[in-house]
């Protein structure tokens, strides 16, 4: 992103740090709910989204709007925060407090190999602190490569590529037009290989065309935001929000899975 200091308090960019955020973990909410709630009831369903009329679909991945939010935000935060390595275990922390709300929802279907995507904002952000050392450069590369093989090791959401979305973000901050065709290329591989292995698979048809194209809109759009609307600008309550958000990923966790035993 642009630097903070160059941002203009007028014109379009109205919405400051925690207004992003709101605005992202409630997409992330109802998406999750809809789809999670039906994964958790369906664990033997190939694919839950058939279960769904329409605006459900859409809905549900419009859950895809938070993570390049927060994405953005590592990146961000790599600067402006005044200790990275408290930052970075501020976030092992949670990631593995986490962890357990997260196996309620995804150990039935997937088993207990799937972790959380608060794990790739943590190797997002090491990817980050490594490639701004006095590293030589081919070991900046391999580490980031170790990065990106742990988080598929582990299943962590969004692995390698929230990684590399959160690094290429920060590489190009200054940059805006590399910056967006770093991001798209990545985001075009990433859906490109999905759609390769639906094709592969003998499963892709016009819906999985759909929900590729539903996934690619609202990761743009949170690309959007950020660029165009965000102002980089705390908001009123910074400490109270800082801590919200934390506590607010594992607890969503926690209310999904209570609703999806209840319907059961």
């Amino acid at each position: 992103m642009e630097n903070i200091d160059k941002r203009e308090n007028g014109g379009i960019k109205v919405l400051n740090r925690d207004m992003m955020k709101y605005l992202a973990i409630f997409f992330m909410f109802w998406g999750h709910l809809f789809s999670w709630v039906l994964l958790y009831r369906n664990p033997d369903v190939q694919d839950p989204y058939t279960l769904m009329p329409l605006w459900m679909r859409i809905v549900t991945h419009g859950s895809l709007f938070c993570p390049p939010v927060m994405f953005f935000f590592i990146a961000d935060g790599y600067k402006y925060t005044r200790d990275r390595k408290k930052y970075a275990l501020r976030l092992l922390i949670f990631a593995c407090i986490t962890q357990p709300f997260d196996w309620l929802l995804f150990q039935p279907r997937y088993g207990w190999l799937s972790f959380n995507v608060i794990f790739t904002l943590l190797f997002g952000l090491l990817a980050v602190m490594v490639w701004e050392s006095g590293l030589k450069l081919w070991l900046r590369i391999v580490l980031v490569a170790a990065f990106c093989a742990v988080t598929l090791l582990i299943s962590a959401a969004w692995e390698i590529f929230g990684v590399l979305l959160i690094l290429f973000l920060h590489i190009y901050r200054e940059r805006p037009k590399a910056r967006i065709i770093a991001y798209s290329v990545i985001i075009a591989v990433w859906k490109g290989l999905a759609v390769m292995w639906a094709v592969l698979g003998g499963t892709f048809d016009g819906w999985a065309l759909l929900d590729a194209v539903l996934d690619v809109a609202f990761i743009m759009a949170a690309y959007l935001c950020m660029t165009v609307f965000y102002n980089g600008r705390k908001g009123k309550h910074p400490v109270f929000a800082k801590w919200f958000f934390y506590a607010f990923y594992p607890l969503h966790y926690l209310v999904i899975w209570a609703v999806a035993v209840f319907l059961k």
